[in-house]
């Protein structure tokens, strides 16, 4: 049986872990050839200094189904994304069906606590350089590829869907930005018969909160006597499963312009989460965190 992505091309950026990793293996479960980039190699980690790399992301997309290229890039260096460029239209007809761009970096930047204004500025400005310069870098060096021929699709990964207040000025100016790209994009993308998408998680179970919550995914719901709310987190494959959905669907193009939960492309698409859960955090937050319930008298498994 020929799978729904064979033959597409997809570059995903940020690709080492979290949201990034999980789309890439997801697309490759359908087929797709995946050109798995990021700055984390096995032989160099990036000032994350995290251990996975973008090596072990095409690893698990060729053991998918799909075929994972590895290719290092810094997403802040326009000479490796021309590089990136010029390998991806070396590579089958030279086009590009699908671009996830989902470059950030910007965790050990982010000020939650102080004001903006005493904060340091040259980390506040690194982080809107990792969050937002490289998305743009991404979109123009890639874009070519991508319009040649009529059906390419562009998903811009963000957090949340509307703008608000996280407790850092930055934080949020990033990535509303990004929600703003894929709105820009959604208006110019069509001429071309392509489609741009913004998506983001839920509360998202990556390696980094995982860590956080001192729990491996085996032993995740032992974080929630820390955080209630982490009962309602979700693996970052719930995402990647929506997105490689979408990314297969021949009607793409009503999505275009949209900014999209985890959870409705799981509704739309019927996928779930890899616990066979469908975590309905949109309805959480407003049920729940917003009326300021307690989450611990509330019956968790109404909302999965």
């Amino acid at each position: 049986m020929t799978l729904p992505l064979a033959g597409k091309v997809a570059v995903v950026t940020g690709a080492a872990r979290g949201c990034g990793r999980a789309i890439a293996v997801e697309l490759g479960a359908l087929g797709a050839h995946v050109f798995v980039t990021g700055r984390s190699t096995r032989a160099n980690r990036s000032e994350m200094d995290r251990p996975e790399s973008i090596e072990e992301t095409a690893e698990r997309v060729n053991a998918a189904g799909g075929t994972g290229i590895a290719v290092r890039c810094d997403y802040l260096d326009q000479r490796e994304i021309e590089a990136l460029r010029d390998v991806v239209s070396s590579h089958g007809d030279g086009t590009l069906d699908i671009l996830i761009d989902n470059v950030w970096g910007g965790d050990p930047l982010v000020d939650f606590d102080d004001p903006f204004w005493e904060q340091d500025l040259e980390q506040a400005v690194k982080l809107w350089r990792n969050g937002i310069e490289t998305h743009l870098r991404a979109v123009h060096t890639l874009l070519p590829l991508l319009v040649a021929r009529p059906g390419g699709l562009v998903v811009e990964v963000t957090d949340g869907v509307a703008d608000g207040n996280s407790g850092s000025l930055v934080y949020d100016q990033v990535k509303a930005g990004i929600r703003r790209l894929a709105l820009g994009l959604a208006e110019q993308l069509p001429e071309y018969g392509a489609t741009a998408v913004a998506v983001t998680p839920g509360f998202l179970r990556s390696e980094a909160m995982l860590d956080h919550f001192g729990v491996t995914e085996q032993t995740w719901r032992d974080g929630v006597a820390k955080d209630p709310h982490f009962a309602m987190s979700e693996t970052a494959h719930f995402l990647g499963r929506g997105v490689a959905a979408l990314a297969a669907d021949p009607q793409r193009a009503t999505w275009n312009g949209k900014i999209v939960t985890s959870y409705a492309l799981a509704e739309a698409y019927d996928v779930r989460d890899l616990d066979g859960t469908r975590p309905n955090w949109p309805r959480w937050m407003h049920e729940v965190v917003s009326a300021g319930l307690d989450p611990t008298t509330v019956d968790v498994t109404a909302y999965r």
